[in-house]
């Protein structure tokens, strides 16, 4: 009997380090800030039921049927409508997920050994997405206000990368998001190189206070793809998401989802319309869920301040789900992770969100499913296993 062979690309895939995670998690002892889950509590359950009943009862057959690759022209023209440039319906590809997005990216514009540019440290998931087309990856510091300019095209013209993937807003891991002068130099830089970009865009709507600047895709319209979800607005069971791409570009990318699933869900797609179609809808439950997400980030920042030794630094984000961590010299996230489980409390290593030259002194905290008492129980462990983990090294020095 013939034993199964392996593709070589598989050999290079590696299961998600937050995936793996959250099995841990599961036990009910554990308070997890490890998960990139939004809240349950801001679901819209009624909304969607109600939606269910709309569509079951005037298009049955329809929403059970199959439908288009490109997506439901409603939802389509919605998205188009939404954002704040200039965007034709026909230039919008509904995908199931954001994440489908960026396997779709990789598929139409990625070949073994081309090179992709990414901030460092960047989304684990795209990273994962795009390892499997085996590309070299190469990764561009931050600075305060995001990717620096100066060592974009330095590195462009030393290593001519097919494009730039950049979620420049609320950025997972980080929280990072450039302000618009940094943008509009970002802009010109990739017009000037010839450089494509990929602007992944899934926590844009999660600001506290202030709404963000516009998306870079606004500034470089023909020159960008951009990424959107209803995962982090709606739900994320209903695996939505969408490509904007430019006119020249989209049949590849349409031919590609097509050779992958045909469509998304058409049910899905009519749900996601009639929910967000409703007069006011939308602009009330984003209010619900920025307070919800802000008190929760508040609650956060207050117990590190209260309970985190001396040397521990973080990030005041100012909108989407995440925390950026940095333990004192000499620690390790990943080496302290079975420590911070014994304690009850789980995190993300920061080493996750690196391809190379990871800094492993930081980690990944979501602030947005503990509740107010499981986050200052959950942070006075961290606090607790820090110390410890410190008082070991200080021993064994």
């Amino acid at each position: 009997m013939k034993s199964w062979q392996f593709a070589n690309r598989a050999a290079a895939m590696t299961p998600s380090i937050i995936r793996e995670i959250l099995k841990v998690t599961e036990r009910p002892d554990i308070i997890s800030f490890a998960g990139g889950l939004p809240s349950p509590q801001a679901f819209p359950v009624q909304e969607f039921r109600e939606a269910f009943d709309k569509v079951m009862s005037e298009h049955p057959r329809a929403a059970l049927q199959y439908s288009s690759s490109e997506g439901y022209a409603p939802l389509r023209e919605w998205v188009a409508a939404s954002l704040p440039w200039p965007v034709h319906p026909d230039q919008v590809l509904i995908t199931t997920g954001s994440q489908q997005a960026l396997d779709l990216v990789g598929k139409v514009m990625l070949d073994m050994g081309s090179r992709v540019m990414t901030q460092t440290p960047t989304y684990l998931g795209a990273l994962q997405a795009f390892s499997v087309f085996e590309p070299e990856v190469i990764g561009l510091p931050n600075d305060d206000q995001g990717v620096q300019i100066a060592t974009l095209e330095r590195e462009q013209l030393r290593y001519g990368a097919r494009f730039l993937y950049l979620l420049p807003t609320f950025q997972n891991p980080t929280g990072l998001t450039l302000p618009t002068s940094r943008r509009e130099e970002l802009a010109s830089s990739l017009h000037a190189l010839g450089l494509p970009l990929v602007e992944d865009n899934p926590y844009g709507e999660l600001w506290f206070d202030n709404p963000p600047p516009a998306p870079i895709s606004s500034l470089l319209p023909e020159q960008s793809l951009y990424l959107g979800s209803f995962s982090k607005v709606l739900a994320p069971g209903l695996r939505l998401g969408f490509i904007v791409a430019p006119a020249h570009v989209y049949p590849k990318l349409l031919q590609a989802k097509q050779a992958a699933d045909l469509h998304s869900p058409t049910l899905n797609q009519r749900l996601a319309y009639e929910v967000l179609a409703r007069p006011g809808f939308l602009d009330g439950h984003l209010q619900r869920t920025r307070q919800l997400y802000r008190d929760q980030c508040q609650a956060m920042l207050d117990a590190l301040r209260r309970h985190m030794p001396e040397g521990v630094t973080w990030n005041v984000p100012r909108g989407g789900m995440f925390l950026w961590l940095r333990l004192p010299e000499g620690l390790d996230s990943t080496h302290m992770l079975p420590l911070a489980v014994q304690h009850g409390v789980a995190y993300v290593p920061g080493a996750a969100f690196y391809d190379t030259g990871a800094d492993v002194r930081t980690l990944r905290l979501s602030f947005v499913t503990a509740s107010m008492e499981e986050i200052d129980q959950g942070i006075a462990q961290l606090a607790r296993t820090v110390n410890e983990a410190l008082e070991t090294r200080r021993s064994a020095s």
